[in-house]
């Protein structure tokens, strides 16, 4: 069976308007809803909650490609970018900052024409220094293919699997000119359907050396900031499609590999999409409980070591709190470290965590 990219009538893509029509309305409804929220905020709360989704959003699409960066790096970087004066902000690393710099100018300037040489820029901020892990790229051009057709493939050397072919080299200009126009033109579909058609379109091109499908997720944060007409996001699909990581590869394939009738793609998407909806309203919460402690505790008198900590298990702390992980992540002594925190459940802030274990657990009061 041909790619779908080898159909005569490529790429008149079409789909089944009846089938997507309700899971479309009901995205509509909880999108507006979001946005509403949010605007009833005031604006430190709405900086906060999207720094912590491009935190996310940045982080998680470069783990889907293996890539792990680290997220307070990440967090920030995002935060000087967007002007917020957050106590104890890393150092600038380059290779962060350019990555950081392509969502924003994606996700801000939404209203500014998507181009060839906007698209070199995001690349070569990916790469900056022309280099993917210990591999020498082209970076900020089209791809030649000079090693031969660019494959996705999986298994073991000797026993590959081709996932996917992308089309050749020598068409790519052409087929990145026709998919630009069409971006850039504002025809009559519904901008978040030409989010979910734009993810499909590009990636099947695949018009560079590595890096496809950072920048595939990043023009799709592009056209859904365009739908919400917002330059802050409240929302990051690159968190759930890294949550289903194996059905996202797996509709992808069977889609490329499939004919222009794309309703089962869309669908995919759009439920992706809701799902990341409903995790940002669950972030929402989480932003608005945060204000509200450090209004509660605006005079409670806490050392650095406390707010770091206390900041740390608001935000993204993986496993459990005890003694000994204090005393790493604050750089002090065991015996600080549960001086600290007995001080916290002396203050009704912090309390022991019911878990079993072998050392004692901590956690906030909810």
């Amino acid at each position: 069976m041909p790619y779908i990219y080898q159909h005569k009538d490529w790429p008149d893509f079409h789909w089944d308007k009846e089938k997507i029509i309700d899971l479309l309305s009901a995205i509509r409804y909880q999108q507006g809803k979001i946005i509403g929220r949010m605007e009833s905020l005031g604006f430190d709360l709405r900086s906060e909650a999207s720094l912590e989704m491009l935190t996310g959003e940045i982080v998680k699409s470069h783990e889907i490609e293996g890539d792990i960066l680290d997220l307070e790096q990440v967090r920030s970087s995002i935060a000087r970018r967007l002007g917020m004066d957050i106590p104890g902000l890393l150092p600038n690393d380059r290779h962060i900052d350019g990555i950081v710099e392509m969502m924003i100018d994606a996700t801000t300037n939404y209203d500014q024409p998507l181009t060839k040489e906007r698209l070199f820029g995001w690349h070569h901020a990916l790469f900056p220094m022309g280099y993917s892990g210990p591999y020498k790229i082209q970076t900020a051009q089209w791809r030649t293919d000079k090693d031969g057709p660019m494959q996705v493939v999986s298994g073991a050397m000797g026993k590959e699997k081709v996932h996917f072919e992308a089309p050749s080299s020598e068409s790519i200009e052409k087929e990145m000119l026709q998919f630009l126009d069409w971006v850039n033109d504002d025809q009559k579909i519904d901008p978040i359907l030409k989010a979910a058609v734009a993810h499909l379109w590009f990636i099947t091109i695949h018009p560079f050396d590595d890096g496809n499908g950072r920048i595939t997720r990043a023009i799709t944060d592009f056209l859904l900031s365009r739908a919400d007409q917002s330059k802050q996001r409240f929302y990051s699909m690159s968190v759930q499609i890294r949550n289903e990581r194996k059905q996202y590869y797996e509709i992808l394939e069977k889609t490329q590999k499939g004919r222009l009738d794309i309703t089962n793609w869309i669908l995919w998407f759009l439920t992706c999409l809701q799902e990341t909806l409903h995790q940002s309203e669950i972030l929402l919460l989480r932003v608005i409980r945060k204000a509200h402690f450090w209004q509660k505790h605006q005079n409670t008198a806490l050392n650095e070591r406390q707010r770091k900590m206390i900041l740390r298990l608001q935000g993204a702390f993986f496993g459990k709190l005890n003694t000994s992980k204090w005393a790493k992540i604050c750089k002090c002594s065991q015996d600080t470290a549960l001086r600290d925190i007995n001080d916290l459940i002396q203050k009704g802030i912090m309390e022991k965590d019911e878990g079993k274990g072998k050392n004692t657990n901590y956690k906030l009061v909810e």
